[in-house]
């Protein structure tokens, strides 16, 4: 019986990612798109411990742990780009010539 709710659970997170790569595909804004994306994230992650628990393997919760710190930490990059608009450079050096006026 635990193994058919298992199983209907998994089923239950494949509908939402369908879903949820719906809305990343169809998105009006880029913040749906990336709620999408982020949504997707964390519904493989659930998978992968629901996966693993049905087949015995407890080690797939680390996988699926290591997976959520991946997608947490892509979310905030992607962020942080979309704000400052550049890849973490240092700004570029003033320049040593003045314009003087004749």
């Amino acid at each position: 019986m635990l193994d058919l709710a298992l199983q209907g659970a998994a089923v239950a997170l494949l509908v939402t990612m369908l879903l949820g790569l719906l809305r990343g595909i169809l998105g009006p804004t880029f913040y749906d798109r990336l709620l999408a994306v982020n949504l997707f994230g964390t519904k493989t992650v659930l998978l992968i411990a629901v996966i693993g628990f049905v087949m015995g393997r407890p080690e797939w919760l680390d996988i699926a742990l290591a997976y959520a710190m991946i997608n947490f930490i892509g979310t905030i990059a992607v962020l942080r780009f979309v704000e400052r608009r550049d890849f973490g450079q240092a700004p570029a050096a003033p320049s040593a010539k003045k314009d003087v006026l004749p």
